[in-house]
């Protein structure tokens, strides 16, 4: 899907940043703010460390699945689901970081690669 030109990576970069920094315009706790700002900036390191290291590859893309994880559950694993911003850039932020991890996983990207036509 993405491996040819690893634009997962910089994706990655941007939705961690994205989700370190939300804290300055949504409305937060203690433990989302925390929540939020260390594993954006976890999954932002992994997107990075994939753009200079791109030999990590498989063990950076499930760290980086685990990340997005961890962040989707945050809201309730923390307890600040009625803060709505903060749930809902945890939510999106997590799910959007999963699948694009999993998508560069190499048995799946490769099978994506398998399944597209060719001409």
């Amino acid at each position: 899907m993405f491996t040819e030109s690893r634009a997962q990576d910089l994706l990655a970069v941007v939705l961690g940043v994205f989700a370190a920094l939300s804290p300055l315009w949504v409305e937060t706790t203690d433990k989302a703010q925390w929540s939020l700002i260390v594993l954006g900036v976890l999954i932002a390191l992994t997107g990075l460390a994939q753009m200079y290291r791109p030999a990590m590859g498989a063990t950076a893309d499930y760290a980086m699945g685990l990340f997005g994880l961890l962040l989707f559950i945050s809201p309730w694993a923390m307890d600040f689901t009625e803060y709505r911003g903060a749930s809902w850039t945890a939510w999106v932020v997590g799910v959007v970081t999963a699948v694009v991890a999993v998508a560069a996983l190499p048995t799946v990207s490769g099978r994506l690669h398998n399944m597209a036509p060719h001409h």
